[in-house]
């Protein structure tokens, strides 16, 4: 593309200069409209891409449960006692969740004080908060209501993502390929045709697939940040979720030279 595009524009000048010299005020030649560029050897770059949909069958879920009492062990007893109990309750609706503990805090909770406060005054802890976090993975979104209404009789949701899984993903994988070199050899023929040439004359000399370097990572659905507070009785209404579909993107480039 480079080539023919400096071509082009060295030809442009050396006729404006010859027009300009012979002629300064030159009329169009009467042979003007029946001039053509010469491709043939033109390296022509063609970016391409292949595109699939699919709908989500696995969900990441963020479960977590707080709490503050002015005696550390206390508030560290009654977490774990919550996160076991919701641990047990998730493996009963799916046993084949994979379960991850992502986080477990402990730190001081300090009183408001006038700004500005005595430098010399340390400051003393009024409680302590002691959370934890715990990560479900699944495939078996048609339980997942079930799952989270179970889990939130002791824990909160705090995120949740739709995705595809690895199976999924490797499936699809043949596909994007085949729609992305389909579209390169459409964009091919297009670009042939406006250069005025004949299709069988281009020659696929080089196919980067990523060409451009963003290289593609499945595209998964965003958080739906969630702040829910643990339910009190024993039975909580059961959520509706949308699980949606993912948009997978393979970006193909090819190097055509014309004969």
């Amino acid at each position: 593309m480079i080539a023919w595009k400096t071509w082009t524009v060295a030809g442009m000048l050396a006729t404006a200069c010859t027009v300009s010299t012979a002629q300064p005020q030159a009329e169009t030649p009467a042979n003007a409209g029946n001039f053509s560029l010469s491709s043939a050897g033109t390296l022509v770059v063609v970016p391409a891409f292949g595109e699939v949909r699919q709908a989500n069958d696995e969900v990441r879920v963020v479960l977590n449960v707080e709490e503050q009492d002015k005696d550390a062990s206390a508030a560290a007893a009654r977490v774990n006692q919550k996160m076991r109990e919701g641990q047990r309750l998730v493996k009963v609706k799916d046993p084949q969740a994979r379960l991850k503990t992502l986080n477990y805090y402990t730190y001081p909770v300090y009183p408001e004080e006038p700004s500005p406060r005595p430098l010399n005054k340390p400051r003393q802890p009024t409680g302590w908060r002691v959370g934890q976090q715990l990560e479900v993975i699944s495939t078996n979104l048609e339980t997942l209501p079930q799952t989270v209404a179970a889990a939130q009789k002791v824990l909160n949701l705090s995120q949740m993502q739709f995705g595809l899984s690895s199976e999924s993903n490797r499936k699809l994988e043949q596909q994007r390929i085949d729609a992305a070199i389909r579209n390169l050899t459409e964009r091919v023929v297009a670009v042939a045709h406006a250069m005025g040439r004949n299709p069988a004359d281009a020659v696929l000399e080089t196919v980067d697939f990523e060409g451009s370097g963003n290289y593609d990572r499945p595209q998964q659905g965003s958080f739906n940040k969630m702040e829910m507070r643990a339910a009190s009785d024993s039975d909580v209404a059961e959520p509706s979720f949308e699980p949606g579909e993912t948009t997978l993107q393979t970006q193909v480039v090819g190097k055509v030279r014309f004969k």
